[in-house]
């Protein structure tokens, strides 16, 4: 789809969220950053925080990250955050799957 950039949003478990969007935004290691369709090439690391993805269809999705990595293609957008460091919701208001309680050492 023109005007779009594909984003998928995985982790080692699985995949949070994959699709076309307009824009994501989201907390790069050097300060916020805001990513469109034909973005210059760029792979930083994710602080933890919000990842705010406008899909093609103008809705909202949240995916809430504890750290990871971001590759930024002229095509499409990876983002990988840590294993189990990942929430997603969504502003048609989703149910989300409750994550299992990791024991602590």
């Amino acid at each position: 789809m023109a005007g779009t950039i594909h984003v998928d949003v995985v982790s080692a478990e699985e995949s949070i969220f994959s699709g076309e969007a307009k824009f994501v935004a989201l907390p790069g290691e050097a300060g916020e950053l805001g990513i469109f369709p034909r973005h210059t090439p760029l792979i930083t690391r994710i602080r933890p925080g919000a990842v705010r993805i406008e899909t093609a269809d103008g809705k909202e999705e949240f995916v809430f990250v504890a750290g990871g990595i971001l590759e930024v293609q002229p095509t499409q957008s990876p983002c990988c955050p840590t294993p189990r460091s990942a929430a997603r919701t969504s502003t048609t208001r989703r149910p989300i799957r409750p994550r299992p309680q990791q024991k602590k050492r």
